[in-house]
């Protein structure tokens, strides 16, 4: 018996580390530009707008095909059943014999030589979405690029938060034991005791929320990124020592105006409306080619009775074909492109003026960002001292538990705020390069 349940438990033991109760996980360190780059190649969200650019650069070359002549060939045999004619009373039927044999052949050619400039204006106007699906692919990288940060930067957050709990859960763990061996020697209340213990288990419990946090964390970032599943983040420790550019407002808002996928799509789109007008303008433009020809049927039906030969024929000349109802039809067309044209740069306008608000926001963000670091330095520095002073009253028997809290407490809220004020500033820093397109 005992040896079947050693048996059993050694056989569950390599089941679980084989994979069968979870899956094996590595831990990686992975900078952000690793993490972009995984992202170009594997992330599922950024695929769209690369299928999308590539169709569109198919459709551009479709479209300046369309300068190429057109040649058309048809070839076909058949059957010819037997005809009759009548007076145009209908009476007087007589049996008309036709050859039961026929035969066609023709192949024809149209080369455009004029069309109103409908055929530059269909290649400009594919080449410009051509260009709106770059810009919108630079869009989507750019948005997946920031929150991927976002996670990126959380996940170092929450690390270095973890690591402040743990430090402070030792040093109340600590204090604990010291409290309770006062206790045994009389000179603590119970009381105190159980408010300390308190304490650490509210600290234990957002240990445990810190933990669970960073496994979200963890896998949105991962599957964003198109990582290998399993794969846990380590980010860059030497994230906090980078060094960051300290240009003014005016040098992020002029490299905004030059970057910013937004206003280089809001551009293209007046470019695409501008083009629209030149299409239709183009259908009130007469369309001229040169036409190529050549046809070989038979047996020749127009002749009573019909001929069973064989007619070949070729011919070249130019043909001219214009809409008259364009003269009535294509009017609106115009006006309506103009309208376009014109919401068109009221967008740009508009994008123009949200980039540079957001360009604006954000630098007072990130200017403040290191503010807040300054002050949270100094918030830490007082809070340590104060603990420190705290701690040795306490155990004089000079200070009261609830100092002790409260002094536990304010040194934990101020190394996080630490924490986060570290964090914000790069985190703004990559907020401003996203805004202005650099990301």
């Amino acid at each position: 018996m005992n040896n079947h349940r050693l048996l059993t438990g050694l056989l569950a033991a390599v089941l679980c580390s084989g994979g069968v109760c979870g899956h094996a996980r590595s831990t990686v360190v992975y900078t952000l530009d690793e993490i972009f780059a995984a992202a170009e190649k594997g992330s599922v969200l950024l695929r769209p707008s690369l299928t999308a650019e590539t169709a569109s650069a198919i459709e551009l070359d479709a479209a300046r095909r369309s300068r190429l002549p057109e040649i058309n060939a048809s070839v076909s045999v058949g059957y010819n059943g037997d005809g009759f004619t009548t007076d145009r009373h209908f009476s007087d039927y007589q049996k008309a014999p036709i050859p039961h044999f026929n035969n066609v052949a023709a192949v024809e050619i149209m080369q455009p030589v004029y069309a109103g400039g409908a055929i530059s204006g269909a290649i400009e106007m594919a080449s410009h979405k051509s260009t709106a699906a770059r810009f919108a692919t630079d869009m989507a990288r750019d948005d997946i690029r920031f929150r991927l940060t976002g996670f990126y930067l959380d996940i170092y957050k929450y690390r270095n938060l973890r690591g402040v709990m743990e430090k402070n859960i030792t040093l109340a763990t600590r204090v604990l034991d010291d409290m309770k061996a006062r206790h045994a020697e009389g000179m603590a209340l119970r009381n105190d005791i159980t408010r300390y213990e308190l304490l650490l288990s509210n600290m234990e419990l957002e240990l445990t929320r810190i933990d669970n946090t960073l496994v979200i964390l963890n896998s949105n970032l991962v599957s964003m990124a198109g990582l290998p599943e399993g794969t846990t983040v380590l980010p860059d420790s030497s994230l906090l020592a980078r060094s960051l550019g300290m240009e003014g407002e005016a040098t992020w808002q002029e490299v905004a105006r030059d970057n910013a996928p937004s206003l280089k799509l809001a551009s293209t789109a007046v470019d695409m409306s501008r083009t629209g007008e030149k299409l239709a303008k183009s259908e009130l433009m007469p369309h001229v080619g040169i036409q190529a020809g050549w046809n070989f049927n038979g047996p020749i039906l127009v002749e009573v009775p019909p001929i069973n030969r064989n007619l070949g024929y070729w011919y070249v000349g130019v043909g001219v074909n214009y809409s008259l109802s364009s003269l009535y039809k294509s009017n609106r067309k115009v006006a309506a492109a103009k309208a376009r044209t014109l919401e068109a740069y009221d967008n740009l306008s508009a994008s123009r003026l949200n980039v540079e608000l957001g360009v604006r926001a954000d630098y007072i963000r990130y200017c403040e960002a290191y503010e807040e670091l300054r002050t949270q330095e100094h918030s830490v520095e007082l809070a340590d001292r104060n603990y420190a002073t705290t701690s040795t009253r306490f155990a004089e028997g000079m200070a009261l538990i609830t100092d002790q809290l409260d002094a536990a407490n304010s040194k934990l809220d101020a190394e996080q705020r630490l924490v986060n004020a570290r964090i914000n500033i790069i985190y703004y820093y990559y907020k401003l390069l996203f805004t202005s397109g650099q990301i």
